[in-house]
């Protein structure tokens, strides 16, 4: 029976937002105690503005359309601060935080224990932490003129991307679509050159529902054979943009924005399940919070069969120190989380292809950013 579905694409409204000026910031754990600079305490448009100055965070490029609205939306309120975020990828954002350079990072993969133990000397009596702040469906966009429904499955894609099928007409492709007119094109895979969090939730779904196909262990450096890389996700996605037969995995805003179909995943449900924000949400919400303390860390579930259920998700995580923040910027990093957190921050996420976190989730998220020190 031919898949019935349509890829539900649109235009972000969100562009990307250029901030002017000298980026100065203390890491950190700093032994500075001017405080805030003494910037007035107020709320604005429902978003509570503290502190002043440059605030500068990197890291995940998967989450860098979400952080372009809340940065516009904030600084918007709160003009007394400046926000630059850099989607420099998870890896590079996670060291450059760890080496005291930003107030915050954003990374898709949470901290490693050695990264834990590294961040240690950066917070001062406290420790690096993981608040999951934005989810979402990892989609794999194709460039296939002629077939706009796509359904592939976690076997057929572990191959795909480990260069063991070549074209789109091998006969594995065929037997998941056999209404589709597939042509012998040959298959350019793509992706991520540098070290990304959604290169490690892409290979973790692909290790997890198909083990004997991927035998890669899931990392944030990309690890199979052959395929061709690009630098983050926009990188990816202007790829397979431009290049008939390509296929290439990134965060789903970035289909949307430039118009590129998603393939639907066949996990054994009923029907085959197409990447939306929806299905993104029903596979996070079986996620389970295994971090320890005021850690938020979640461990997804992968194999799930369930209904309308996207499993090929990633959840983006800000991390920032328990305790030990430098006091200079402390104030602001606590208002923008908060917002971002908020329930207006949470919702311009779903008008952006972004999954806003379960209520039981981003509580205790907002719960951990008010006791930040």
């Amino acid at each position: 029976m031919k898949l019935q579905r349509t890829n539900r694409l649109r235009a972000l409204a969100a562009g990307a937002l250029a901030v002017s000026g000298a980026l100065v910031l203390t890491a950190c754990g700093s032994d500075d105690n001017t405080g805030n600079g003494g910037a007035a305490e107020k709320a604005v448009n429902n978003i509570k503005c503290d502190g002043q100055g440059n605030l500068l965070a990197s890291g995940s490029s998967a989450q860098k359309n979400a952080m372009d609205v809340w940065v516009r939306n904030y600084q918007a309120a709160c003009e007394q601060t400046q926000i630059n975020y850099k989607p420099t990828g998870s890896g590079a954002g996670v060291q450059e935080f760890l080496q005291g350079k930003t107030a915050f990072a954003g990374t898709d993969s949470a901290l490693e224990p050695g990264e834990v133990k590294q961040s240690k000397k950066v917070c001062k009596k406290g420790q690096g932490i993981d608040l999951p702040m934005v989810g979402g469906p990892i989609a794999v966009g194709y460039n296939l003129p002629g077939v706009e429904d796509l359904a592939l499955d976690a076997e057929t894609l572990a191959k795909i991307f480990d260069s063991k099928i070549k074209t789109w007409d091998d006969p594995a492709i065929k037997k998941l679509n056999p209404d589709a007119d597939l042509p012998s094109t040959k298959i350019q895979a793509f992706h991520r050159s540098d070290d990304s969090g959604t290169t490690d939730n892409f290979t973790k779904y692909l290790n997890s529902a198909a083990p004997d196909a991927w035998k890669y262990e899931p990392a944030k450096k990309w690890a199979a054979k052959g395929g061709q890389s690009a630098s983050g996700s926009s990188g990816v996605a202007t790829n397979v943009k431009q290049n008939e037969g390509a296929i290439g995995y990134f965060e789903l805003s970035y289909a949307s924005g430039n118009n590129i179909p998603a393939v639907a995943l066949d996990t054994g449900a009923g029907e085959p399940v197409e990447a939306t924000t929806a299905n993104a949400s029903k596979a996070i919400a079986e996620a389970e919070i295994v971090g320890k303390g005021k850690d938020l860390t979640l461990e997804l579930n992968y194999q799930t069969k369930a209904e309308g259920a996207y499993p090929m998700v990633l959840v983006t995580y800000e991390v920032v120190c328990d305790t030990g923040n430098a006091k200079e910027t402390l104030p602001a990093t606590k208002s923008f989380l908060k917002y971002a957190a908020s329930e207006d921050g949470q919702k311009a996420l779903a008008e952006i292809d972004y999954a806003p976190m379960p209520d039981e989730i981003i509580s205790k998220v907002r719960k951990t950013i008010d006791g930040l020190a």
